[in-house]
């Protein structure tokens, strides 16, 4: 087996979809390959401020090593990223990832961030939805999120996947634990 088949040998190709926003924009999502970095830059790169403080709590002009290698080492078992990007006729835009990374056999942290100007159009919603539902069949039924306080619209979004088992706040910083709303 080459460097590419083993790359790709267990990749969850089952979860790479099209998905058609209410505004009828149609975006693909997939799961991040392993070491898939320049995916994570080109998000980062296109992130405002205000983004990447309540996704990262930092607004870092650029990802630190440590935490580019945290993104992209996805097993697709107990780690994976799924990237959401909209394909236009000259390329395409990575305009969205959601992660989760196993805590322990039945919890795992989760993630998500999307871009400025594809906000508010369900797209984060969505995500989440196919990234909690990746997670619970791998065998994870509790989920942690840490995220600032005032970050008005991760609440709403756990308020419609999620119901919360904890909520601590601490220095700003809110860390729920929670299990996925039924469908």
């Amino acid at each position: 087996m080459n460097d590419n088949e083993q790359l790709t040998a267990d990749y969850p190709s089952d979860l790479d979809e099209n998905l058609t926003l209410p505004n009828q924009r149609c975006v693909r999502v997939r799961p991040l390959y392993r070491g898939e970095h320049w995916t994570i830059t080109e998000l980062y790169a296109h992130l405002g401020p205000q983004t990447r403080y309540r996704r990262f709590f930092s607004m870092m002009p650029t990802l630190p090593d440590s935490v580019m290698r945290l993104l992209t080492a996805v097993d697709y078992r107990r780690s994976l990223a799924l990237v959401a990007q909209y394909e236009r006729g000259d390329g395409r835009d990575i305009i969205a990832l959601a992660s989760f990374g196993a805590l322990d056999e039945s919890s795992a942290e989760v993630a998500l961030v999307v871009r400025d100007e594809w906000q508010r159009q369900r797209l984060g919603l969505m995500l989440a939805t196919r990234m909690l539902e990746a997670a619970e069949a791998r065998g994870f039924h509790r989920f942690v999120a840490q995220f600032r306080a005032e970050n008005v619209a991760i609440r709403q979004l756990l308020k419609r996947v999620g119901e919360v088992v904890t909520w601590k706040m601490s220095s700003g910083t809110s860390e729920v634990v929670f299990v996925r709303r039924a469908a």
